[in-house]
């Protein structure tokens, strides 16, 4: 038992020693994480980089297609029994034939503009792709934060309670050597001590992974060990029931989701558009040059080119086409009932957390502090036994963890309840 014990403390000695020597404490307030957040977020970045890349293709999208030099029926050697005609460079070309052309590409159907309008509505995509992944991570973030406030004051309670059993089991391994207590009391209390003490080492541990989750978000380095300053988050003013059909018709204009399948239905009618357009062919204008190769000495011409809509008339496309309208229709439908569930299941959730919070008195968790002072006081002055002091100790960590797990839950749910509104309440 004593060979256990031992090499428990000695684990969480070393635990302690080493997480002191490699950290760089770093105390950060929810505003300050969140500004850290948006300037230096890798993912953020590479969002807004997208919406460089589509704005570039809306960019190359104006563009008229290049046109096209043909240079052909060059001769490489001499041919005799032609009538020779007048040089072309220095003396070389009085034997020589060549044919030149230049062929454009003309758009018809005003495809042009419609890909290029294409393209503006990719720009809004990315956009709201960004503001879809802000959200996301926005969430990610508070939630976090919130889990390492609440992780930090767990461990407040039990490093109270740590400081304050080491007293007492000082005072009694005195006492057991002194003969006045039998060994038994002395084990259960060091027992207790080293449970404290376990629990504090496994919420570090949690924090610990919440840490590399917080530090990856905001990009700081790992030896950086952040210490939330700030309180858990609760709303400014009372939320009510009737603010619920506001909040989904903010949802409808403000969800970066909702925004997302209304900006596709707008890319699928465009593509329409585009498809219908698909059906005119193209028309190519060129000019050509002819010289020794024709009754002319030197012929120029004109000539216009178009493939003939015959067998294929693009049906297969536009078909496909209109069918995506209608599945585009279908998912900002579905986003927009999925929002209205989400806000409907996370206020009544909120409500019910804050009926909680209120059955709580103000002074409850003070008097729980005093009463906890005052059974310590008695038990030292073993004016009450160590089941009864054991008894009280469990009823107030039990107690503390209730009124710390409300305050994380209503926390949550309000951050939750402005995520799935799609802004800040």
């Amino acid at each position: 038992m004593l060979k256990k014990l031992f090499f428990t403390l000695f684990y969480i000695h070393c635990f302690s020693f080493f997480s002191a020597q490699i950290s760089d404490t770093l105390k950060i307030g929810r505003k300050e994480a969140e500004t850290i957040f948006l300037a230096k977020n890798l993912d953020l970045i590479a969002q807004k980089l997208e919406i460089s890349q589509a704005e570039a293709r809306t960019v190359q999208a104006k563009y008229w297609p290049n046109p096209k030099l043909s240079i052909s029926e060059v001769n490489l050697w001499r041919t005799y029994d032609i009538e020779e005609q007048p040089a072309l460079i220095g003396n070389w070309g009085k034997n020589t034939q060549i044919s030149a052309e230049i062929e454009q590409v003309i758009q018809t159907a005003g495809k042009r503009r419609k890909n290029i309008e294409l393209q503006k509505i990719e720009v809004e995509g990315e956009k709201y792709e960004l503001q879809e992944v802000l959200r996301e991570l926005k969430k990610t973030l508070r939630n976090t934060i919130t889990e390492i406030l609440y992780n930090q004051e767990q461990q407040k309670i039990y490093q109270g309670q740590i400081a304050s059993i080491e007293k007492l089991t000082k005072s009694y391994n005195n006492q057991l050597n002194l003969g006045n207590i039998s060994k038994a009391e002395y084990v259960r209390l060091k027992a207790q001590e080293i449970e404290f003490k376990k629990k504090l080492i496994s919420l570090k541990q949690e924090i610990e992974d919440q840490q590399a989750e917080l530090k990856a978000l905001l990009m700081l380095p790992s030896q950086s060990y952040l210490v939330i300053s700030d309180s858990f988050v609760m709303p400014e003013k009372q939320l009510s029931e009737l603010e619920v059909a506001q909040w989904m018709e903010k949802a409808k204009e403000n969800r970066p989701d909702i925004m997302i399948s209304r900006n596709k239905e707008k890319h699928a009618a465009k593509n329409l558009e585009i498809q219908n357009a698909m059906k005119t062919p193209d028309v190519a204008v060129s000019i050509g040059y002819d010289r020794g190769g024709n009754i002319m000495k030197d012929f120029i011409g004109l000539g216009v080119s178009m493939d003939l809509p015959i067998f294929d008339r693009n049906k297969g496309n536009i078909q496909e086409a209109k069918l995506e309208i209608e599945k585009s229709k279908l998912e900002t439908r579905k986003n927009m009932l999925k929002s209205e569930n989400e806000i409907v299941s996370v206020f009544r959730n909120y409500i019910r957390t804050q009926q909680v919070s209120e059955e709580i008195d103000g002074n409850y968790e003070s008097t729980l502090d005093g009463l906890l002072v005052s059974h310590e006081k008695n038990f030292r002055l073993r004016n009450i036994s160590m089941l009864e002091y054991m008894d009280f100790l469990d009823t107030y960590i039990g107690n503390k963890m209730i009124i710390l797990d409300t305050k994380k839950e209503l926390n949550q749910y309000y951050e939750n309840l402005q995520y799935v509104v799609g802004q800040d309440l």
